[in-house]
């Protein structure tokens, strides 16, 4: 045998007899080197492969060798002890191991055993495919468990949506409505094939070859339920047809997803796709109130749904993804965005894309489709009886503060929808009787349509009463029947409020002040000086409208603005027609509330109005001078709630139409009066103080509640198109609008047409019907309730531009809206002054003021106020919101 192969000589002391011997060394308390150590067994620093004197040691035989590399590689070096010293040498690298004992085999070896680093945390694949194998196992144990435990849905007891019930303010009912009406079951061969394909190619064009439920639709709506958004409704027609039938629970949860998941794989399995057909068109919600196809096509198009044509049918598809934005006839009460111009493009849009694809998949022929490019003729949406008179807008007005307000209330449209709900409205059963009794008294005895046709045609009316301590609605008047007239005229309109507006100018005057002309446009902001009722104004008619610094006023295309007074008059004497502001608000007078606003800012006549409680939305033109006399259209509903604001001394308050809701799971919303200081005591009790000038002796005469203090203004707008009378007691704020219009029109481009001649009147002004109708309410209204007086005001304000002249007499020529009340002697004066106007007038040198100018559309005034001339060739109207443009009460138009 050659040298290289031989054997290498066995350690001394090596072997078993070695370990032996370190093992009996490390029992009787002695740390002794590892067994196979090399060296003296009673050396007290052997300490593993390396000896004291750092010659490498052998091993005894490789089997021991290998076992001691396993012990180095696995052991753990013990800390050295305090103080620096070793007691009985250092310990091997695998002595603690040696010590213990191999450690035991977990059923998770996690961390891994016998692993250092990153390895010890890596789970093995072992582990891995374990835990993958034990999660998806127990996956279908829960599906097995929940696909057995769910059961298919009986068409005839689908989407059965319970009555909500609504009562008066004394707890009495008003009427139970939302699930009685409009459901009815037909047979599968009663669909129309149209209607079947309109809903496949829009909604699930693999609707008769899938398995009923969609995953990446199923995990889109998990994760939105992550983000903490609402599950979205099913992707297929089989999840929405489950989603249907599931009214009873419509908490948006995982355990529900999960159900809806279960019973779509059930219905998918086990039941027909005509009958799932049949069950999903029975049960789907199309607005109006209609469950159904049936009743979808009775509602829409007044016949049986066989007789549907593709067009039609393409339709009602659209009303399957939410009528209350596809609806022609609008839902703004709902949301803001749903006008009826907004819905009817969407819905036409919707149709047309639904009929293209029918054609794409072989479901239409292309000349058929030809014949359908316009939307079907629809009829109009109410035919509830129950909700006939003015209960359909009490209900329309509750519901639309309910779901406007689901932040509040949690109660969404689809749970408003699934009924159940008790719902108890602020409304007083005879407060709403009395008002009717009162529009209807002035409606009978002067309208007459069949008499006068070209004045008294499309003639309504509009009112809303507040309760100035809570906010909380009374009454309503929101048109003759709400099952003929569908328009709500207490809270959606876009009639101007005309010189119904001026008091947010005078509080405005009174809160932050007039500027001063002789500062910087940043200081003059600062420094302002409040105004007191008795400061003087201009008068004058055609006066010529100035910026707060003197300048004159122009528009973008360098036009002046001449403001002209009711009937052509002016008031107060030569040359300066300066008045206070008390008799220029009892009077009516547009030109001084037209400068005063530009001497406060346009901005600030905006704060009032908003703090108050007008939505800004419904501010219209607030660049221009005109914005003060009311060419905006806040609903009537609005103005009660922002006259109110003064009643209450400044407190505001939003005007609102339920109180709380209850379900079969207890009380699930209480409504909670918010108070905000609008006003200080001193500016609202100031403005109640002159208003009340204007019913004691002024514009609104008509008013008059003997024994009680009423406070009030008379409105009228441009080309006599609308008037108004809003007036208050401490206890109640009522307004009252008249105008006229065509009902067929939809609201955004609703044409309202003039009211001279009508009820037989030369011209129709706040002081007459309006004021006629809010008296006859309000006398009955308060019948029986002890008489408030108002606060006596505190003195407030700096009377500026003070003459030491006589006290103005007005001079009117026609009165705006005349009273019966005794009045200055009119005269005539119309004296121009003959200097030339110059742009460095000083600022209330009304001397400066004269017809000169340039007559270039705007010497006429503007629209709005009370009764203005012709609108120049830009009018605010024009630029500013557009008619009927958002701000209703609960999100409307005219809020």
């Amino acid at each position: 045998m050659s040298e290289h192969r031989r054997k290498p000589p066995q350690p001394q002391g090596g072997g078993r007899a070695a370990g032996r011997r370190g093992q009996s060394g490390a029992s009787s308390g002695r740390r002794a080197a590892p067994g196979g150590a090399t060296g003296s067994p009673s050396d007290p620093y052997g300490s593993g492969q390396y000896g004291a004197g750092g010659e490498q040691q052998s091993y005894g035989g490789r089997a021991e060798a290998r076992r001691a590399a396993q012990r180095n590689a696995g052991g753990r070096r013990r800390a050295p002890e305090p103080g620096g010293g070793r007691r009985g040498g250092a310990a091997g690298p695998g002595r603690a191991r040696g010590r213990q004992g191999p450690e035991r085999k977990r059923l998770i070896d996690y961390p891994r055993y016998g692993k250092d680093g990153w390895r010890r945390w890596t789970p093995s694949w072992k582990l891995v495919s374990g835990l993958c194998l034990g999660f998806f196992g127990a996956l279908v144990a829960v599906a097995g468990i929940g696909y057995a435990m769910v059961g298919v849905p009986d068409v005839a007891k689908t989407a059965k949506a319970q009555n909500n019930v609504y009562y008066w303010s004394d707890d009495t009912e008003m009427v139970a409505t939302g699930g009685e009406t409009n459901r009815q079951i037909i047979d599968y061969s009663q669909i129309p094939a149209a209607m079947r394909y309109a809903v496949i190619s829009q909604e699930n064009k693999t609707f008769e070859t899938d398995r009923g439920v969609d995953p990446k639709g199923i995990a889109r709506a998990f994760l939105n339920m992550a983000k903490g958004g609402q599950t979205q409704g099913g992707s297929t027609i089989t999840q929405q047809y489950v989603k249907n039938a599931m009214l009873d629970d419509q908490s948006q949860t995982v355990s529900r997803k999960f159900k809806e998941i279960f019973v779509a794989i059930k219905v998918g399995a086990t039941i027909d796709k005509d009958e799932i057909m049949a069950g999903y068109l029975n049960s789907a919600y199309y607005g109006r109130n209609a469950y159904g196809i049936q009743a979808a096509a009775r509602a829409y198009f007044n016949k049986d749904a066989i007789k549907l044509n593709p067009g039609e049918c393409a339709f009602l598809a659209a009303m399957l993804k939410g009528a209350t934005y596809y609806d022609p006839a609008g839902a703004e009460s709902i949301d803001t965005a749903a006008t009826p111009q907004a819905n009817t493009k969407r819905a036409f849009v919707q149709m047309q894309d639904t009929l293209d694809k029918m054609v794409e998949y072989g479901h239409l022929n292309a000349t058929e489709r030809a014949k359908y490019t316009q939307l079907p003729k629809w009829q109009n949406p109410r035919s509830n009886t129950a909700l006939s008179g003015q209960i359909g807008y009490l209900v329309d007005l509750a519901n639309s503060y309910l779901v406007n307000n689901s932040d509040k209330t949690g109660i969404t449209e689809e749970k408003l929808r699934a009924g159940g709900l008790s719902v108890y409205t602020t409304f007083d059963k005879n407060k709403v009787k009395e008002l009717t009794a009162a529009v209807t008294k002035v409606q009978k005895s002067n309208i007459k349509p069949k008499e006068r046709p070209e004045t008294d045609t499309h003639v309504q009316f509009g009112g809303a009463s507040v309760d100035p301590d809570s906010g909380a609605i009374r009454a309503i008047y929101g048109g003759e029947d709400a099952t003929k007239h569908f328009t709500n005229n207490a809270d959606q309109t876009g009639a101007q409020v005309g010189s119904t507006f001026k008091p947010f100018v005078l509080a405005a005057a009174m809160t932050w002040g007039v500027r001063d002309p002789d500062l910087g446009s940043s200081q003059a902001q600062d420094e302002r000086t409040i105004v007191s009722p008795k400061s003087l104004y201009p008068g004058k008619n055609k006066l010529k409208i100035r910026n707060y610094d003197g300048s004159v006023w122009k528009n973008e295309k360098g036009e002046e603005w001449l403001q002209t007074n009711d009937g052509q008059a002016s008031y107060g004497s030569p040359p300066n027609f300066k008045i206070d502001l008390r008799e220029a608000m009892r009077e009516s007078v547009n030109s001084a509330f037209v400068q005063l606003g530009m001497d406060v800012g346009l901005d600030k006549v905006k704060d009032a109005a908003v703090s108050a409680g007008l939505k800004e939305k419904s501010l219209t033109g607030t660049g221009f001078p005109s914005f003060s006399i009311g060419i905006s259209d806040p609903s009537a509903i609005r103005m009660a709630g922002a006259y109110a604001t003064f009643a209450a001394s400044g407190k505001q308050r939003d005007p609102y139409s339920v109180e709380k809701v209850t379900s079969k799971e207890g009380v699930t919303f209480t409504h909670k009066t918010e108070t905000k200081e609008a006003f200080t005591p001193a500016v609202a009790d100031n403005v109640t103080d002159i208003l009340k000038t204007v019913v004691d002796k002024g514009t609104g005469t008509a008013a008059q509640l003997p024994g009680r203090d009423v406070a009030g203004k008379t409105g009228t707008t441009d080309g006599n198109k609308s008037a108004w009378f809003v007036g208050y007691t401490p206890q109640l704020s009522t307004a009252i609008t008249m105008f006229r219009y065509d009902d067929n029109e939809s609201n955004k481009n609703r044409t309202f047409l003039e009211m001279y001649g009508t009820g037989g009147q030369k011209k129709i002004h706040g002081a007459s019907f309006p004021a006629q109708i809010w008296h006859d309410y309000m006398a009955e209204a308060l019948k029986g309730e002890k008489a408030k007086s108002f606060p006596t005001p505190e003195p407030i304000g700096q009377v500026l531009n003070e003459d030491p002249a006589p006290s103005p007499t007005p001079s009117v020529t026609e009165s705006e809206e005349s009273s019966p009340s005794p009045s200055p002697s009119p005269s005539k004066s119309e004296v121009e002054p003959s200097p030339s106007p110059s742009d460095t007038c000083n600022k209330f040198d009304w001397q400066c003021q004269n017809t000169g100018g340039t007559d270039q559309g705007t010497s006429n005034g503007g629209p709005g106020g009370d009764g203005t001339s012709p609108s120049p060739s830009e009018s605010p109207s024009d630029v500013g919101n557009p008619r009927g443009q958002d701000g209703g009460l609960f999100g409307g138009r005219n809020g």
